[in-house]
């Protein structure tokens, strides 16, 4: 076999190379609408706070009970597809509470969507996949091999929630983790300057919302709950369970001790809010090492052949022209 017969024509590599560029220019202009903006959903949330303050319901201003709408049917619904199932005792599952607050969802109608997604999503995939594999696709496979890939298309339905749920958990704790070493830092300011925690939580919350529309919420509920719940400590307890970072449960055992034993909070924090600045560093940098060998990869894989292609296309043009 000669090489002539592997070879392909100058126009084909240069069309497969027009290709791949125009792709990679379409990826790199069309990401900022495939993926939004954190920043910008967080400044469109500010933006239409303040518009609900500055002009607030007309029928909630004169006392009148605001409209629900349709708000309460979807949760009945639900909540009755969960009771015809049999698994609305999973409501009280502590665990999956637990997995709902670290990434947001708060209330028992967050609870009972999840359980009714876990239940909906494996039969949407079983299908519509079975309408593909059977009736649209009609594949000349074995009768096997097709409901092997309807039970797989299932067993991906009934997995789905729970990875969206860890991958919305892993975002806002890394979120939160990024904004608190400015929070611990405003936290001090307001408890040396006299405040109270009650106070200070509040302060820091509204100043962060700009930041960190988590983090703000996080602080605001547990400013909330230092009102409402007969343990103080309680609350930040429940702070550091719903973030679980360890910057915050240093910060919130620190406050726990102070309840208990009256120490003062301005030298504790101060510590906290250096060592939480240094494990931010800490972080970027390992990132920042983790770096070259997570593009060594990519290099092989797309730079690398360009490189070769672009070097080697002209003198193999110059080889079969002679």
């Amino acid at each position: 076999m000669g090489y002539a017969e592997f070879s392909m024509p100058p126009e084909q590599i240069a069309a497969v190379l027009v290709a791949v560029a125009v792709f990679g220019i379409s990826v790199v202009l069309g990401w900022p609408y495939l993926i939004p903006n954190p920043a910008a959903r967080r400044l469109k949330e500010q933006i239409e706070g303040k518009r609900r303050k500055s002009a607030p319901d007309p029928a909630e201003a004169d006392g009148a009970t605001p409209k629900r709408g349709l708000q309460s049917k979807p949760s009945e619904a639900l909540g009755r597809l969960l009771i015809l199932f049999k698994i609305s005792d999973r409501l009280n599952d502590g665990k999956m509470v637990h997995m709902l607050q670290q990434a947001g969802y708060r209330g028992r109608a967050a609870a009972v969507k999840y359980l009714a997604l876990r239940v909906v999503s494996p039969l949407v995939f079983c299908a519509i996949s079975a309408l593909y594999v059977f009736g649209i696709l009609q594949l000349n496979q074995p009768l096997i091999l097709q409901v092997l890939i309807v039970v797989a298309a299932t067993g991906f339905g009934f997995f789905l929630p729970p990875i969206l749920l860890k991958n919305k958990a892993d975002k806002r704790k890394l979120e939160i983790g990024r904004a608190w070493p400015d929070a611990v830092d405003l936290m001090l300011i307001c408890v040396e300057t006299g405040m109270s925690i009650e106070h200070a939580f509040k302060k820091v919350a509204e100043e962060m919302g700009a930041t960190s529309i988590e983090l703000a919420k996080e602080l605001s509920l547990t400013n909330a709950e230092l009102s409402y719940l007969q343990e103080r400590r309680q609350a930040y307890g429940n702070m550091s369970k719903r973030t679980d970072l360890e910057a915050v449960q240093a910060v919130m055992g620190c406050l726990i001790q102070s309840e208990k034993y009256g120490t003062s909070l301005g030298v504790s924090l101060r510590v906290l809010a250096q060592e939480s600045r240094e494990m931010r560093m800490s972080a970027a940098e390992k990132k920042a090492a983790a770096l070259p060998p997570k593009l060594t990869v990519p290099m092989i894989l797309f730079f690398l052949p360009v490189l070769f292609a672009v070097i080697v296309t002209p003198a193999a043009i110059q080889i079969m022209a002679s």
